[in-house]
């Protein structure tokens, strides 16, 4: 005997699949996820604050 289908199962499932497929798709093509852009940006503000940190402060005062 056959076995019985849930058709509208069976196209929530084929759209699942597809919907998953064209947000790779769009992961690939664009980009860095926004965890991984976060990450970069916190590592550039802190060599920035290091940066500012280590500068040498030319007061007026001639000392």
């Amino acid at each position: 005997m056959a076995e019985l289908v849930n058709l509208r199962t069976a196209r929530k499932r084929a759209q699942r699949t597809q919907d998953e497929q064209r947000a790779n798709a769009n992961r690939l093509a664009h980009g860095q996820s926004s965890h991984v852009r976060k990450l970069d940006a916190a590592h550039q503000a802190k060599a920035e604050r290091a940066l500012d940190g280590h500068r040498i402060d030319a007061g007026g005062n001639g000392k």
